[in-house]
């Protein structure tokens, strides 16, 4: 982290988990309403977590906890992938629709992964 970081909004990993969050919100819209209380809470709340842990993990200006809540962040996107794999499944959404969702799970996976490492090695 060669930059100064001021705040959680300067990180590219935060500003991304945001963009997931809000295609998720827009992806559940079509859910079916019976959905509500299930997998479209769960999904939700899963998106808003990713985002929400690195800020507050960041926020606390401790190293060892922002690695926790960054591994808590990385927990929340194998949840949103197992959740995503199951709307997939039943068929509320497409997989043209869903694809982008993996492509950013992925890319937020590696990139917490790269961000845990670093903070790990500059003691």
């Amino acid at each position: 982290m060669g930059n100064k970081i001021n705040s959680y909004r300067d990180l590219i990993v935060w500003q991304k988990g945001l963009e997931l969050s809000y295609l998720l919100y827009e992806i559940t819209r079509s859910f079916p309403q019976e959905e509500k209380f299930g997998l479209i809470s769960q999904i939700r709340r899963a998106a808003v977590s990713v985002p929400s842990n690195i800020a507050e993990g960041q926020a606390r200006h401790r190293k060892k906890e922002f690695i926790q809540y960054l591994y808590i962040a990385k927990g929340s996107l194998a949840e949103l992938d197992t959740q995503c794999l199951i709307a997939r499944r039943l068929g509320y959404v497409e997989e043209p629709q869903i694809k982008p969702v993996f492509l950013h799970i992925d890319e937020l996976q590696r990139m917490l992964y790269s961000l845990i490492e670093k903070l790990g090695v500059a003691k």
